[in-house]
């Protein structure tokens, strides 16, 4: 199994549950392809079982279309088509966030 991280829009969290079973996605926006769909793609993922409070609480915490981390692994479906089941989901930190690069020392004596 391989794991993998990709940044994305955030569009939600979302949690059925049925005859004791519960099942979490999270959806997020891709870019269009301008063929069959504009705007955003809206594409949902799994969660794995034993992230599914997590993940889905943390949808709480975003904003529509925030760009947010999600963290899951790649398992080996049907026809040769890989499974991806979220693990984790986090803000990504925007250049606000960041701090700013040390000034040079030819900077500094100017």
């Amino acid at each position: 199994m391989a794991r993998s991280i990709m940044e994305v829009a955030f569009l939600g969290t979302q949690k059925t549950e049925m005859e004791g079973a519960k099942y979490v996605k999270v959806f997020y926006g891709d870019e269009p392809d301008g063929k069959t769909e504009h705007g955003l793609s809206i594409i949902g993922m799994a969660v794995a079982d034993d992230a599914a409070d997590e993940v889905f609480m943390a949808g709480g915490k975003f904003a529509p279309l925030e760009k947010v981390r999600l963290t899951f692994d790649v398992a080996r479906g049907g026809q040769n088509k890989g499974k991806n089941l979220c693990l984790h989901i986090e803000a990504v930190k925007s250049g606000a966030d960041k701090p700013a690069p040390a000034a040079s020392t030819t900077q500094a004596k100017q």
